[in-house]
């Protein structure tokens, strides 16, 4: 029988090992234990794992054993799909280096001022953690040496080709030194990404962790099957839930704002997160909630990536998303390194099938639960104030209100239960003991499931007609809906999918068919969009021009005469193509909703006026 596996035993500097043991850990993850012998040994390694498997460590702490303190120049080079997560990792290295002398850790990415970066770079910095648009903005200005570079990581491929950054990276790949380690790392394994593989990674080593599904065994998951009452059902759930910290994930980043105000309404400690955020505000935000100081954050997909905060055991989905790996991501954010956490969805009626796709996606049977029942929430408010009772009985001043409570039981002629119990009355605040049930209407339930029933069946009969042909995707039901601007106002097609993609949260695999017309332009989308989404989009500017989203019906739109996006593609510039025919059979060809090309082409856009946000 072969000896266990320790930190010890894997040939890591005693440094490294003091920083690993001061963290708390004990014994490597599997993947930890297959990764950091083949990168001691230089080799080129490409891992398949999914999130919250321990991956960062499984190449940071080889690639910094190997780096040579005395050399000020960058020698590892991480590439990562968001800030948030190039933030992450950046900490992670820094914290791993805590005790090897001259090493420097710098995170580059956009939202930060140049200056800052350009300052730590002249200071010399042998370990940059960047996302490709802002490095990209460096090697052009010539702002940074990758001369001396011994290893290269590509961390979460997959995201970067889902949003779209694999152009960049391979620019990138393609301006560093032929003779280096590469090191890939990616939950799936796409076409594209297999032929970045093939075409920079030498004799590379695999390493495949394979888990029984593709979530957390730690992470129970159930949904709710949800009602118009959305907003009173978050407040039950966030109420009846034992969770330390909780992270709730919309669509769109106003809803962020609307939704974290009104949970601070109701009494909670919540903040938005989301894209239009600065990055000093982002960071303040994520610190509050990593300290205590905040108890909910209300985020979209794009701002919550690489989110890791070990007080996270709760993850709400109050918009179920259209993508389901976009679903193992955020439960993602709770159940790491063996602990407990719980996921629950939100499903309307006419969202059964994107629950069905992600059972189907993750192997995991998701159990429906009821909405908490008031005597859930009552005794839940009870036990709260029964604690803080308890802890008043240590004040100092308590013998006082003995004695002013005696007095007015006198003087009002009051028992001590009844003026205990009028007390507690004035106590309750904003949170009452007496809660009353949410009334969900009987004849809306039974008619939303009669159609449920039957997009059932017809989901059924698409599923089979798909296997059996082999032919298109099935993206769910959709709507055309019409925009006030065509190719009059000079717009293309990457112009409307960025605007929608960045506005709705929605990937772009599921943005349907385009069709550009003189005056105006359709696009079609997963049915029954939100009101207030479709409210948002008519202070969406495209080329200079309102959008004015509005749904059609009319046969013109439906019919032919205009440029078209998927199906029948016109074969248009590069930009074209790069969007045309990727979500037509291609589920794991995912992109979001940053532009393409990085921070620093979407500001360049909005300079030009082809695209901007009001």
């Amino acid at each position: 029988m072969s000896e266990p596996v320790t930190f010890e035993s894997l040939d890591l500097s005693p440094a490294i090992l003091k920083a690993v043991e001061e963290l708390g850990y004990q014994s490597p993850s599997e993947i930890q234990a297959q990764c950091i012998p083949l990168l001691l040994e230089r080799k080129d390694v490409l891992g398949l794992a999914q999130t919250g498997t321990g991956k960062t460590a499984a190449f940071a702490l080889p690639l910094l054993n190997n780096v040579d303190a005395s050399v000020k120049q960058p020698q590892i080079l991480v590439l990562t799909p968001t800030r948030e997560l190039a933030l992450q990792v950046a900490e992670a290295f820094n914290q791993y280096a805590k005790y090897t002398k001259g090493v420097e850790v710098l995170a580059l990415y956009g939202g930060q001022s140049y200056g800052v970066q350009l300052s730590a770079l002249r200071r010399g910095a042998q370990i940059i953690v960047a996302t490709p648009g802002r490095l990209i903005d460096h090697i052009n200005r010539k702002t940074i040496d990758l001369s001396d570079l011994k290893a290269l990581v590509l961390d979460e491929a997959d995201e970067m080709l889902r949003m779209g950054f694999i152009d960049d990276v391979e620019s990138i790949m393609e301006k560093t030194p032929v003779e280096k380690q590469t090191c890939l790392f990616s939950a799936t394994m796409p076409k594209q990404i297999q032929s970045i593989c093939s075409k920079y990674l030498d004799n590379a080593e695999q390493v495949k962790i394979t888990p029984r599904n593709s979530t957390v065994d730690t992470i129970e998951q159930v949904y709710w099957r949800a009602t118009t009452h959305k907003n009173k059902a978050i407040v039950r759930f966030l109420e009846a839930e034992d969770y330390d910290a909780s992270i709730v994930f919309v669509r769109t980043r106003n809803d962020t704002v609307q939704l974290a105000e009104l949970l601070e309404r109701e009494g909670f400690s919540a903040a938005p997160l989301n894209g239009d955020m600065n990055q000093q505000a982002r960071e303040r935000t994520v610190e509050r909630l990593k300290s205590g100081l905040l108890d909910i954050v209300i985020a979209t997909d794009v701002a919550a990536r690489g989110l890791d905060v070990d007080r996270l055991s709760l993850v709400i989905n109050y918009d179920i998303p259209q993508d389901s790996e976009a679903y193992v991501h955020r439960i993602g954010r709770t159940g790491r390194a063996g602990r407990k956490g719980k996921a629950i969805l939100f499903v309307k009626g006419n969202e059964r099938y994107l629950l069905r796709n992600i059972m189907r996606h993750t192997r995991s049977d998701i159990e429906q639960v009821e909405l908490p029942n008031a005597k859930v929430v009552e005794q839940k408010r009870i036990e709260a104030l029964q604690g803080k009772l308890s802890l008043a009985l240590d004040h100092k001043d308590i013998e006082f209100f003995s004695e002013v409570a005696q007095g007015m039981a006198e003087k009002l002629e009051l028992s001590q239960t009844e003026l205990a119990a009028a007390l507690l009355c004035l106590a309750q605040q904003q949170s009452p003991l007496k809660v009353q049930e949410i009334q969900v209407q009987r004849e809306r339930r039974e008619r939303d499931g009669n159609r449920d029933g039957n997009r059932e069946r017809r989901g059924e009969r698409g599923e089979r007609g798909e296997r059996k042909g082999n032919a298109r995707r099935n993206t769910g039901p959709m709507d055309t809906y019409r925009i006030e601007v065509g190719r009059e106002h000079g717009v293309q097609v990457k112009n409307i999918v960025g605007a929608i993609a960045n506005e709705a949260d929605i990937s772009s695999k599921f943005i349907g068919e385009i069709r550009l017309f003189d005056e105006h332009s359709t696009v079609q989308l997963p049915q029954d969009m939100p009101a207030d989404t479709l409210s948002h989009f008519q202070s969406v500017y495209i080329c200079q021009r309102p959008m004015k989203m509005t749904k059609s019906t009319h046969p013109a739109d439906q019919g032919n005469g205009g440029e078209r996006r998927g199906g029948e593609r016109r074969s248009g510039g590069r930009d074209e193509r790069r969007f045309e025919g990727r979500n037509e059979g291609r589920g794991d060809r995912k992109r979001s909703f940053k532009d393409p090309r990085g921070d620093k082409r979407d500001n360049k856009r909005k300079e030009r006026g082809e695209i901007s946000f009001s």
